[in-house]
């Protein structure tokens, strides 16, 4: 895939200072979409989330924290448990997923 390529990330991280953890926390909200505690989604190149994480590092402190980011494949399978953190009438949907124009065109038939 190119690395400009539009594609759908998983963050994830594991801050382990409150101050530290509130910093990341307010940063990524403002680029991600919060999925559950420290789990966001990010939908961009693989230049883009490297500058995301790369922006991050200033704000963690790498021998104690913990951040990842892990590329989704285009159809992701999910499978959960509990409650979600998205009510069931949201759905995340990304312009990377081809069925994406098919969803839209039948919300609007």
């Amino acid at each position: 895939m190119a690395l400009n390529a539009p594609r759908a990330w998983l963050i994830a991280y594991d801050i382990s200072d409150p101050k530290r953890l509130n910093r990341v926390h307010r940063f990524v909200i403002k680029h991600c979409v919060p999925v559950q505690y420290s789990l966001y989604y990010f939908e961009g190149s693989t230049r883009a989330v490297e500058g995301l994480l790369q922006e991050m590092e200033s704000l963690i402190k790498p021998e104690a924290d913990d951040v990842r980011a892990y590329p989704l494949p285009p159809t992701p399978d999910i499978v959960t448990l509990g409650r979600g953190s998205l009510p069931a009438t949201i759905q995340l949907l990304s312009s990377t997923q081809a069925a994406l124009p098919q969803l839209l065109k039948a919300q609007t038939d």
